[in-house]
C-alpha cells in the first residue's frame, strides 16, 4: 500500500503514537491527515514535518468521541487530501481508578473515544476505500494482561477492539480490504513518560525491561500498511517488550 497517491488518516496525530505513526507513513511516501482535539499548534508541528518530508499534510480538528467527528474527519481527509487509504485508529483516552470511583460520565467517555470512534471511523472510511484498503487499529498490551487493579474500564474498551477488527476482517475480506490490530506496551510518551513515576514496575512488567518508543510502534504499522503485509488481515500483533510474555 506504501506509494505515491496513498493517502492516509491518522486520529490523534498531533503526538505521542499518533504523531510518530503519521511521520513514518509520510517517509513511507503517504499523504496523511491527522486529528487533533485541542492543540493546534501541536498538529500544525506534526503537518509542517510531514510537508518537510515532500508529502502533503493536513491537520483535522476532531473528536474522536463525539457522534459526528469521525465522519466529518474522513469526509474532510477527502476532500483535502482526494481520497482514503488507509486509516489508522489511534486517537485513545484512559480513566484509571477503582471500579466504585468510576462516575458513568467517565464509562461514557472511554468507550465514546476508544471503541465507538474507531467502529464509526472505520465505518464513514471503507465507503471511501478502495481494493487494498488498510485499517489498522491501536490496542493496549492490557487487553492481554491487566497487570493491577484501577485497569477495568481502559482494558475493557481496548478489548473490545478485538472484536472490532477479527469482524472487520471477515466483513470487508470480500472487498480486499485487510484489519488488525496493534498492542503497544507501555511507550514513551508525554501521558506516560519513561522517567515518570510510575515507569519503573511498568518497565519491570516488560521481558525488555523498558519503555518503548513510539517509533517503534509506528514501525509496525508501517508494515501492516504496506505491501508486504496484504495478506495478514484480522490480526493481533503486540509491540509490547514481552509485556505479555
Amino acid at each position: 500500500m506504501n506509494g505515491v497517491n496513498t493517502v492516509a488518516l491518522v486520529t490523534g496525530g498531533s503526538r505521542g503514537i499518533g504523531a510518530a505513526t503519521a511521520l513514518r507513513l509520510a517517509r513511507d511516501g503517504m499523504d496523511v491527515a491527522i486529528t487533533y482535539t485541542r492543540d493546534a499548534g501541536a498538529a500544525a508541528e506534526v503537518v509542517g514535518r510531514i510537508e518537510a518530508l515532500g508529502r502533503r499534510g493536513v491537520a483535522v480538528r476532531s473528536d474522536a468521541g463525539s457522534p459526528d467527528g469521525p465522519g466529518s474527519a474522513v469526509e474532510e481527509t477527502v476532500r483535502a487530501l482526494g481520497r482514503i487509504d488507509v486509516v489508522v485508529n489511534n486517537a485513545g483516552v484512559g480513566v484509571l481508578g477503582p471500579l466504585e470511583s468510576l462516575a458513568t460520565e467517565d464509562v461514557d467517555r472511554v468507550l465514546d473515544v476508544n471503541v465507538r470512534g474507531a467502529f464509526l471511523t472505520s465505518r464513514a472510511a471503507v465507503g471511501r476505500m478502495e481494493r487494498g484498503g488498510r485499517i489498522i487499529t491501536i490496542g493496549s498490551c492490557m487487553t492481554q494482561r491487566v497487570p493491577g487493579p484501577g485497569g477495568t474500564l481502559y482494558a475493557m474498551s481496548k478489548a473490545s477492539l478485538t472484536g472490532l477488527t477479527k469482524a472487520l476482517a471477515r466483513e470487508l475480506g470480500e472487498r480486499g480490504i485487510t484489519a488488525n490490530l496493534v498492542h503497544p506496551g507501555p511507550v514513551d510518551t508525554d501521558m506516560n513518560p519513561a522517567d515518570g513515576p510510575y515507569a519503573g514496575p511498568q518497565a519491570a512488567m516488560t521481558a525488555l525491561g523498558r519503555f518503548g518508543a513510539p517509533d517503534e510502534v509506528a514501525s509496525m504499522v508501517s508494515f501492516l500498511a504496506g505491501p508486504d503485509a496484504a495478506y495478514v488481515t484480522g490480526g493481533e500483533f503486540s509491540v509490547d517488550g514481552g509485556h505479555a510474555a
